[in-house]
């Protein structure tokens, strides 16, 4: 499922995407993989803890120790890929814990939207994103996929709009069958595909 903007400047056309996978976002082929980091870019369980151990964990943790932490919620950073032959930077996305800030869906935007101004001042055009804040970090919020996927969505049109001759190519990846199922009903929902 995936949906493209397409715009045209004199001859050339300049192609964005955004794609619903269900699969890892650590297995993606891409430019930059995105890591749903703690304030303080230290290894941890989920697909952070994947991806610290697909990466090298010691490689990772001194390249995240050059970065003065904590980091805001929203805050993005980038790093080599290591030993992930796969991508070639990880990307360091904060999000939320809903438990503690029940209401920070800014933070979360800011968190996809921010990753993609990263990616976009690399050079780069590729991102795979976990959904951030999805899991542990979703506290009490009745739906916290559905939440996340809307987030990407969003943030994924804003920068389209900001930066419409810049092509990025998104994959979001929903890891687990009922994350699948729910992140599809909101690219369903706003008509993503």
């Amino acid at each position: 499922m995936s949906t493209m903007d397409e715009r045209t400047e004199g001859t050339e056309v300049f192609m964005s995407r955004i794609e619903l996978l269900h699969a890892s976002c650590a297995d993606q082929v891409a430019d930059a993989v995105v890591n749903a980091a703690n304030a303080g870019l230290w290894a941890g369980g989920g697909i952070c803890g994947v991806i610290f151990r697909k990466a090298g964990m010691r490689e990772l943790t001194e390249a995240c120790k050059k970065y003065d932490t904590p980091l805001k919620d929203g805050d993005a950073v980038i790093t080599p890929s290591f030993n992930m032959t796969n991508a070639r930077a990880i990307i360091h996305a904060v999000g939320p814990d809903f438990g503690v800030t029940p209401t920070a869906f800014e933070a979360l935007f800011k968190a996809y939207y921010n990753s993609l101004l990263v990616l976009k001042e690399n050079g780069y055009h590729s991102i795979s994103f976990p959904l951030i804040s999805s899991g542990i970090f979703g506290g009490n919020l009745e739906n916290p996929v559905a939440e996340s996927a809307g987030q990407c969505i969003r943030a994924y049109k804003k920068f389209t709009e900001d930066y419409p001759d810049y092509k990025i190519d998104v994959k979001l990846c929903a890891y687990g069958d009922s994350e699948m199922e729910e992140a599809k009903k909101q690219f369903d929902e706003q008509k993503m595909y």
